[in-house]
């Protein structure tokens, strides 16, 4: 507990005091001065949601993009007749097309994804959700920041957030814990060179890079957090982009112990992977890396499953017998802090995420969250018995509970478009030297 809160902490801290290091980062060359534009295929993995299809197709068709560059690829399973039916009966734009996954053993997002990868027309692949409503000028970002960085950077990770924040307190809650881990734990993270475990959109990679990895793992619940850290051990970086994409926070009890669950079954697969060999993964990541992807992982898990024994705890303060009373009286006190520690620095990290002009109107929820992270507890004993029993079974989050016509992407500056004769340039250059030879975890 106190080595996670003290990461947490000090990415916060480091995203916080950026200060010069900021300003002297070289600015993006504006979108006129790239003499190619690359083509951009983003891959929108679908299962089971044949209500979303109006409002992906209307909020996609927002996106501000030379058309003939963009290639957006809208990913069904074959039995899923039902989205499949919905797709047909809307006339796509004829930079979006549907590829059908075909019928196989396992039903996860990433076998999509890898699938359909080799579909693609772009030397930039990304992802997006079904729920998503990007920025307008997301892919000229990205674009930018991939032609000026070093091809060491194979991916970019955008800011997640969501439109119905005032849906319910749940809805609020989720809003606070998305702006603390996309505002402040992942830029802090960056800025300390330490592993970035990805989101599962809002996503852009060079193609070659992720090739080179192999795809995504079709086999892991949380494929996004295992690729970052794949992306760590063969010498890559990600970065941390200034896009953002609104999605639907998960605003119902149910529904969110299940999505809870698959993500940390997934961050069990991923750190059961990773540590295979833990030898070979220290000497691909170093010794600062390797104890942040401990801590990250590690101590999430240990800290979600464990999390009914500290409660006990609590029982001292209320004169009730517990074990620890065969203890020396200064070890309560030492808990009373770490707890008491470990409160102020949720309530800290939640009140600065928030307080902005856009979310201000949540920081009196805040310190709710008290009684909103317990709920992952359950989620964690759901997620070790399915890793058991039924490690890649994929507990589908259902979308399209909550629509609103405000959800489509925020206007952006007009940018000039390249000529549609303009073809794609070398922005997925082959990766960097540091990953070469290293094999596959």
């Amino acid at each position: 507990m106190v080595a996670l809160m003290g990461l947490k902490a000090a990415a916060a801290i480091a995203m916080l005091t950026r200060g010069d290091r900021a300003a002297a980062q070289p600015p993006l060359a504006p979108m006129p001065q790239i003499a190619r534009l690359p083509c951009v295929s983003v891959l929108v993995p679908l299962f089971d949601e044949p209500d979303i299809a109006p409002h992906l197709i209307r909020r996609l068709g927002q996106v501000d993009y030379p058309r003939e560059l963009l290639d957006i690829i809208l990913v069904v399973e074959e039995e899923d007749t039902a989205t499949r039916i919905a797709l047909a009966g809307h006339r796509l734009p004829r930079w979006m097309r549907v590829a059908v996954a075909p019928e196989g053993t396992l039903k996860t997002k990433p076998r999509a994804l890898n699938f359909a990868l080799d579909l693609c027309r772009g030397s930039i692949v990304g992802v997006w959700d079904a729920e998503d409503a990007p920025d307008r000028d997301q892919i000229q970002k990205v674009v930018r920041q991939f032609h000026d960085r070093g091809s060491e950077v194979a991916c970019l990770q955008g800011r997640l957030d969501y439109y119905n924040p005032r849906t319910n307190w749940m809805s609020r809650c989720f809003t606070v814990e998305y702006a603390v881990w996309f505002r402040l734990v992942l830029p802090g993270l960056q800025r300390l060179g330490l592993p970035i475990p990805l989101g599962g959109t809002t996503l852009f990679f060079r193609r070659p890079a992720l090739e080179a990895l192999g795809g995504w793992d079709a086999h892991n619940v949380t494929e996004d957090a295992d690729l970052g850290i794949r992306l760590a051990r063969h010498g890559y970086r990600t970065e941390v982009i200034d896009t953002e994409t609104l999605e639907e926070a998960n605003c119902r009890v149910v529904p969110w112990i299940r999505q809870r669950s698959r993500w940390i079954k997934g961050y069990m697969m991923t750190w059961a992977v990773h540590m295979r060999s833990p030898r070979k993964t220290l000497r691909q990541m170093g010794w600062r890396r390797f104890l942040g992807f401990q801590v990250l992982f590690a101590g999430t898990l240990s800290q979600q499953l464990l999390a009914p024994l500290l409660w006990t705890y609590w029982l001292l303060f209320l004169g009730l017998w517990h074990p620890l009373d065969a203890f020396p009286a200064w070890t309560g006190f030492a808990l009373a802090t770490v707890f008491l520690g470990t409160e102020a620095v949720n309530l800290a990290l939640g009140l600065i995420a928030v307080a902005g002009k856009r979310h201000r109107f949540l920081m009196p929820w805040v310190p709710t969250l008290t009684f909103y992270f317990p709920l992952a507890a359950l989620a964690a004993y759901k997620a070790i018995w399915e890793l058991a029993a039924r490690p890649f079974f994929w507990d589908k989050t259902k979308h399209g509970l909550y629509d609103d016509t405000r959800s489509a992407p925020r206007s952006a500056p007009p940018t000039a478009s390249a000529p549609p004769s303009r073809r794609h340039t070398g922005t997925g250059a082959p990766p960097a030297s540091p990953a070469q030879g290293l094999n596959r975890p």
